[in-house]
């Protein structure tokens, strides 16, 4: 491993234990703040969907970003925070039996698993209606940029982000996409939440319409380097070192753009990727230094 990618690791974990510390004290915050009777199960089953370990690499995104614009980093980690309870809710409920399921993640049982179907589904509801309390909660931020980060996470969030990548992902085992199909897919179910992070943190940092462009365009280049990545990792790694079964999209006939043009194909492009994720933030010179190594670490990651 070469010298700069392991001071990145250093810093995403030094930042994934500041967005736990984060999360650790919204969730206890939300059954402290007042009198409202609140479910130990639930807020248990909660705890344990998010604080199960993880890379927590959208919040990071998030805070990286905003923080290369100028922006407030604790109202930029309260929204990283917000937007990995969508993430955690989003895995919560792809690992129910009706949708993936799988009965690890992160090398833990998942929440159904740990607890029950039924527990699992609400813990999953509740974390993604949590998300938006604390966005609208955050202070530091102006009323119109809360609104602007609570349109963007609802849109890549649902109908026409990860809840509708998911549903042509259920669909894709029943009749495998095209190529064009496979891409849309992906772009929706992992990069909307990906594309959502880099944006944020230019919504945070109060930035032109310009930056927020930009950001956007550099997430959607790491979105599809994630998941070329992720199926790359999903024919090549062991379920020890990812932390949950690996092999299933080929097991269930799921398309992948690594099975249609082979594994020569897929490294290339995903080479290509994060070439053009680091060309759009050249402009940022020496300020865009840590986005551009989170893109090398999204192709190079071996779990």
């Amino acid at each position: 491993m070469n010298a700069h990618l392991k001071t990145f690791e250093n810093r995403l974990a030094a930042n994934a234990r500041e967005i736990e510390g984060v999360l650790d004290a919204l969730l206890s915050q939300a059954i402290l703040d007042d009198e409202i009777i609140r479910p130990e199960n639930l807020r248990s089953a909660m705890h344990y969907a998010v604080l199960n370990g993880g890379k927590r690499l959208r919040p990071f995104l998030v805070v990286e970003t905003a923080t290369m614009l100028g922006g407030n980093r604790d109202a930029a980690l309260r929204i990283g925070a917000a937007l990995e309870c969508v993430h955690c809710y989003s895995l919560v409920h792809d690992d129910l039996p009706a949708m993936d399921d799988d009965d690890l993640r992160r090398g833990k049982p998942t929440v159904h698993i740990a607890y029950d179907e039924a527990t699992a589904i609400l813990a999953g509801d509740s974390l993604l209606t949590y998300a938006f309390d604390i966005i609208a909660s955050t202070p530091g931020i102006d009323e119109a940029s809360k609104v602007a980060l609570i349109l963007a996470l609802s849109r890549a969030s649902g109908l026409g982000g990860m809840a509708g990548g998911q549903a042509l992902d259920l669909a894709a085992e029943k009749q495998a996409p095209d190529e064009q199909g496979i891409i849309m897919l992906q772009a929706m179910k992992t990069g909307a939440l990906i594309r959502f992070a880099c944006e944020a943190g230019a919504i945070v940092a109060g930035s032109p319409a310009e930056d927020r462009a930009t950001l956007r365009r550099f997430g959607e280049r790491i979105g599809l380097a994630f998941q070329l990545a992720d199926d790359i990792l999903d024919l090549t790694a062991d379920s020890a070192t990812m932390g949950k079964a690996t092999g299933k999209d080929a097991g269930r006939g799921k398309g992948t753009l690594v099975g249609l043009h082979g594994m020569a194909w897929a490294e290339a492009t995903l080479s290509a990727h994060v070439k053009e994720a680091e060309a759009l933030l050249a402009p940022y010179g020496e300020r865009a230094t840590v986005l551009v190594e989170a893109a090398r670490f999204i192709a190079e990651r071996k779990s």
